[in-house]
């Protein structure tokens, strides 16, 4: 039997995590789309609270999420702000690989760090000339003693400037390529790290994103996840995980955008009836609504996947960050139209919406890059 059902646990988060939407994001959205800064109010907040590291087990400090649960907590960040979200949801990305892939003495120092300082962590993947294609990083980590020396320019690095450490991946044998790739804990107070002022971006402007530049960074060998030469399963592994949280969010704000536009074009009287009772108008609603219920079950069902163990889960989780950031996108694009004048004003949030949806259709692997992991796999 088929139950499309939420857990009375998944019910309690949903409750909370839009209870803490509403009380604090979408009354802030707007400030921090205009400061374009990171909110550490509402970081420190969401720690006080109990919203943040959710898929960390309980006995590090976290709440012992699955991805289900994770799903329905971001779906709630999303439909108040995806860059509130990020801001949020990024640690997850980032804390992700010392889950997959950390012994428990890491695991109890790392987790402990970042709950201590109730601070962010950043994923340090992508570079100048390797995004979607990871095997095309240059960064290197060289052995010296019981010390890696770090060298190396990533770029795009969300939390990069505010982070308590980055999870860095390099390769330890530059001979060997990609096959050498491994992933490190570097603690962002070790000397050599240069991070370059935030980029200046079109949508998502609470989530800030940097260059940074490791230059002779000596990182302790403990600091090594797993085994040398096991960075590009890690990271695989990651997104695994973490591309239903990117599909979450978007569906989130695909949710709320659509519940704007409808709420607007319901009372917008022109010709003397609401807008919305005009056949072109209620199309596009009923084309919006039936978007999003396709794009949260597809990403439900990923969820589920990887909850349960199946082997399919890589191309599903690739078709729900595909699906419903693409969705996103084109209801977010939607509404804007049917609010016309007023969905384009900065006036209305639905504009800032569209702003920030582009963007999930762009990291954690472009939405080329998970067609082509679906293929392949579709393929085999």
């Amino acid at each position: 039997m088929i139950d499309f059902s939420l857990s009375n646990k998944q019910k309690e988060i949903q409750e909370k995590y839009r209870d803490f939407t509403n009380r604090l994001i979408i009354p802030n959205r707007l400030k921090y789309d205009d400061l374009a800064e990171f909110p550490w109010d509402i970081v420190k907040q969401a720690y006080k609270e109990g919203i943040m590291n959710g898929p960390i087990p309980e006995k590090f400090g976290g709440k012992g999420f699955n991805i289900m649960d994770s799903a329905v907590a971001s779906e709630e960040l999303g439909a108040g702000c995806i860059g509130i979200g990020i801001g949020i949801d990024a640690n997850t990305l980032a804390l992700t690989p010392l889950l997959l892939s950390a012994n428990e003495e890491q695991q109890k120092k790392f987790f402990g760090l970042i709950n201590e300082k109730q601070g962010v962590a950043a994923y340090c993947l992508t570079e100048p000339n390797a995004g979607s294609d990871v095997a095309g990083i240059k960064s290197t980590a060289i052995k010296k003693g019981d010390k890696y020396i770090l060298n190396g320019h990533k770029r795009f690095i969300t939390n990069g400037e505010v982070a308590t450490f980055h999870t860095v991946f390099a390769l330890t044998n530059p001979e060997r390529g990609a096959r050498s790739l491994t992933a490190f804990i570097v603690p962002t107070d070790l000397p050599g790290i240069d991070i370059k002022p935030r980029l200046q971006k079109m949508g998502q402007k609470a989530s800030v994103q940097n260059e940074i530049i490791y230059t002779d960074v000596e990182v302790p060998a403990e600091n090594m996840l797993g085994q040398e030469g096991h960075g590009f399963l890690i990271a695989m592994k990651t997104f695994d995980r973490t591309r239903t949280g990117v599909a979450a969010l978007s569906v989130g704000t695909a949710r709320a955008s659509f519940e704007i536009s409808k709420d607007w074009a319901k009372n917008r009287i022109q010709f003397g009836k609401p807008i919305a009772a005009n056949q072109a108008i209620g199309f596009m609603l009923a084309d919006m609504a039936t978007a999003v219920e396709a794009a949260r079950l597809l990403t439900w069902n990923a969820a589920w996947a990887y909850d349960n163990g199946l082997r399919s889960l890589s191309k599903l989780s690739a078709m729900s960050k595909l699906y419903a950031s693409d969705i996103a996108m084109k209801v977010t694009t939607d509404a804007v139209q049917v609010m016309g004048g007023d969905g384009y004003s900065k006036e209305f949030v639905v504009e800032k919406m569209m702003r920030d949806a582009k963007l999930c259709q762009i990291y954690e692997g472009t939405n080329q890059v998970q067609r082509l992991v679906i293929s392949k796999a579709i393929l085999k």
